[in-house]
């Protein structure tokens, strides 16, 4: 099944954007028409079976003045946001002879009335009415070209729209604008949704936001037809199919207007918080901070890699602007702003995620950043918790920026002058996080049960906490025991089948007793290094270390952290073959870094 969106344009002069997704929420086809021909052969294929079309134009029109009952009640609940329909009625050139969309709709054998829940339906849908309840702005965005509006601020509200929709792909039902499958995703770098932004971006007159606004607006159409399948409860119909009816996302319960500016005795008005300014603002920038997430993400990843440190994960996301405009709405219990400034007092617009196995390893992952990076804040969720003399969320949280003073570098260029929080947890932590969060904030909790529920959750942090505490025991543990074997003989192997990696842990974890795990794929990758060196087996590996002067490698090193065994390794490699050992071809990405290392180890200094 198919749910179409068509923005449709009073006359053939003006172009019709139409857009289609399929029954996933995918964008499979959009594109800007004119004449009905243009229209009916670019959905008919897509109209064969099972489909609703949402018409974002009157479908039935009866009354001879004035607004249609749809219309009258419409602007009751939505007016009061700028979000009011305007009147239709034959008394208008346009609808004399009926209407272009019920034209339409005949052609393609859909039912108009929406009640029916016909298989083949055509609704009658309000863009404008449709974002205030689905995104709960404040007021309409000003995208639409009207006096007064110049071409920047038409940009910005326009991509204010078109973040919003980007951000619906973890929404429910989602809608997926990007990625396999979605229109333009097989074409060249002119097709598809982020051509589409670019040509925002990149406008020099009104005319050419025109072209795109209608079809986004068709996809607010198309996204309002699939909501409609999806979550029909909350769906809100007014008027009736004689006189017309119009169908929207019903508006959310207590949600208010912005209020408008008030007017001083002098004629001046104070200057609000503008939750829409900020938007505007966040997603012309959000291109921007996209990049810089995904650089602070290898970033973070290379200072653990390059410390040994043995994680689970490291992930990263930019908050999406649908996200951030949620997030500038909050208020305080008061009723004010709780982000006077949002582009400002919102500083998790990049975040950053480091799942570690044992507890240990949080704080050696916090050093290792403030070794890298200037830290500007450092919260200890857990330490906090634990001062309040109770169990809960744990976790450490670091807001991170390059340092101002020092020279940024290659490949980190649109870092300067962006933070980002990085959240560091156990696993342990990180899975009571994500299951509170998903009962508190996303599923609903009866209020008979809320003290049971509280009462559970504390108790888990609690079990958890202590788990926490019973694996690092277990680590240090082994470690202690494999302290024992590193002066055993090592059997020589068979050098056809080089060393397996499986073998090199066990090998490293006698070696390097003191050290840190380190992450299983490190060991897979450098046991490659070692086969590039010649050395097959594990006797060739121990006799090679035993040249090594482990001494002068923690002087020069100056670990400030124990290192995981594969870093120790990877050290004692560097000193024994020198540039030979930087120049393999499993080093290419990391030359730089390797030649920074070998320069301090041979340092007579």
């Amino acid at each position: 099944m198919f749910h179409i969106g068509v923005d449709l344009a009073w006359g053939t002069r003006a172009p019709t954007g139409v857009a289609v997704l399929d029954d996933t929420g995918r964008l499979v086809e959009l594109a800007g028409v004119r004449t009905d021909e243009e229209i009916l052969a670019l959905v008919t294929p897509y109209a064969a079976g099972p489909v609703t079309v949402a018409f974002d134009a009157p479908l039935v029109v009866t009354n001879a003045t004035g607004n249609r009952p749809a219309e009258a009640a419409l602007n009751r609940d939505f007016a009061r946001f700028d979000a009011g329909a305007h009147p239709s009625n034959t008394g208008k050139q346009e609808f004399a002879a009926g209407t272009r969309g019920g034209r339409l709709a005949e052609a393609l054998g859909l039912d108009l009335d929406p009640h029916a829940h016909a298989p083949r339906a055509a609704l009658e849908v309000y863009p404008h009415a449709a974002t205030i309840s689905l995104f709960r702005l404040g007021r309409t965005l000003k995208y639409k070209n009207k006096q007064g509006r110049d071409l920047e601020q038409l940009r910005g509200e326009l991509l204010v729209l078109m973040g919003l929709l980007e951000g619906l792909q973890g929404a429910t039902p989602a809608l997926l604008l990007t990625g396999p499958g979605t229109w333009g995703s097989d074409g060249d770098a002119g097709a598809g949704w982020q051509a589409l932004r670019r040509q925002v971006e990149q406008a020099g007159r009104k005319s050419e936001l025109r072209v795109v606004e209608d079809q986004v607006d068709a996809v607010v159409c198309a996204y309002v037809a699939l909501f409609a399948a999806r979550r029909p409860d909350e769906i809100a119909s007014y008027g009736d199919p004689a006189s017309g009816v119009i169908v929207t996302p019903a508006l959310p319960e207590g949600h208010v207007p912005t209020p408008r500016p008030r007017r001083t005795r002098d004629g001046t008005s104070p200057a609000p918080v503008d939750p829409v300014r900020a938007v505007r603002e966040y997603a012309l920038r959000h291109p921007r901070l996209e990049r810089a997430g995904e650089q602070f993400l290898a970033l973070v990843t290379s200072v653990l890699d390059d410390g040994g440190i043995n994680y689970l994960s490291v992930t990263g996301r930019t908050k999406t602007v649908a996200s951030f405009a949620e997030k500038t709405r909050r208020l305080r219990p008061d009723g004010t702003p709780l982000y006077a400034d949002p582009l400002t007092d919102i500083t998790d617009t990049i975040g950053l995620r480091v799942i570690t196995y044992v507890h240990s390893d949080v704080a050696a992952v916090a050093g290792l950043l403030g070794d890298e990076v200037v830290v500007l804040d450092d919260r200890d969720m857990g330490r906090e918790t634990a001062q309040e003399g109770r169990f809960g969320y744990a976790s450490r949280h670091l807001l991170i920026s390059l340092d101002p003073a020092a020279e940024v570098p290659d490949g980190r260029e649109e870092l300067r002058g962006l933070t980002a929080q990085v959240q560091i947890r156990t696993v342990l932590q990180h899975a009571w996080a994500e299951f509170e969060h998903d009962i508190r904030y996303k599923g609903t909790i009866p209020e008979e049960h809320a003290s049971d529920f509280d009462r559970r959750f504390t108790l888990a942090a609690g079990l958890l906490e202590l788990a926490d505490q019973e694996f690092s025991t277990i680590r240090d543990t082994l470690h202690s025991r494999t302290s024992a074997r590193r002066d055993e003989p090592v059997e020589r192997g068979d050098e056809r089948l080089g060393i397996e990696p499986r073998e090199l842990a066990a090998f490293l974890a006698g070696q390097y007793a003191e050290a840190g795990w380190s992450r299983t794929d490190h060991y897979a990758w450098i046991a490659g290094l070692i086969h590039e060196l010649g050395l097959t087996t594990l006797a060739d590996l121990a006799e090679t270390l035993r040249e090594v002067d482990e001494t002068r490698i923690a002087e020069r090193m100056d670990y400030r952290y124990p290192p995981g065994a594969v870093r120790r390794l990877d050290d004692a490699l560097l000193q024994a073959f020198g540039t030979a050992y930087v120049d393999l071809s499993g080093n290419a990405h990391r030359t730089d870094l390797l030649r920074a290392r070998l320069a301090r180890l041979v340092d007579p200094g």
